[in-house]
């Protein structure tokens, strides 16, 4: 009964570090989010009548964020939001991993300046 019950906090305080920590990063996407949007003086977890949910609106621009190796989903979310919002399509693209996220980040810039879509890096060192 001992053992169980040794197993059982050791599994709960495993699992709820697991749960609160972000996989794999060094920041969950929301502390990027959140950091970047008040910077700018915008409004985060913005939703929309289909229920899709911008992640950051400012007076000018609806914004997506997304780590750097997800460049391909936040093209289309930023031009789908911006267009709901009538607003100026915006990419945050979070670069964790320094010179190795560059050939992400070169493919929203060829992209965004044919879509004419905003683009911004942020990197762990700027959260505060």
């Amino acid at each position: 009964m001992r053992k169980l019950i040794l197993l059982l906090i050791f599994l709960n305080t495993s699992l709820g570090a697991y749960a609160i920590s972000p996989k794999n990063h060094k920041y969950f996407e929301k502390d990027y989010q959140n950091y970047w949007c008040r910077a700018n003086g915008g409004v985060t977890e913005v939703i929309l009548p289909d229920k899709a949910r911008v992640d950051c609106v400012t007076r000018t621009h609806a914004v997506e964020f997304d780590f750097a190796k997800k460049w391909a989903e936040s093209i289309g979310q930023s031009i789908y939001y911006g267009a709901q919002l009538n607003k100026k399509a915006g990419i945050v693209l979070i670069s964790e991993n320094g010179q190795s996220d560059e050939k992400y980040i070169n493919r929203v810039k060829s992209i965004s300046r044919v879509h004419n879509i905003d683009l911004w890096v942020i990197t762990p060192e700027e959260i505060k």
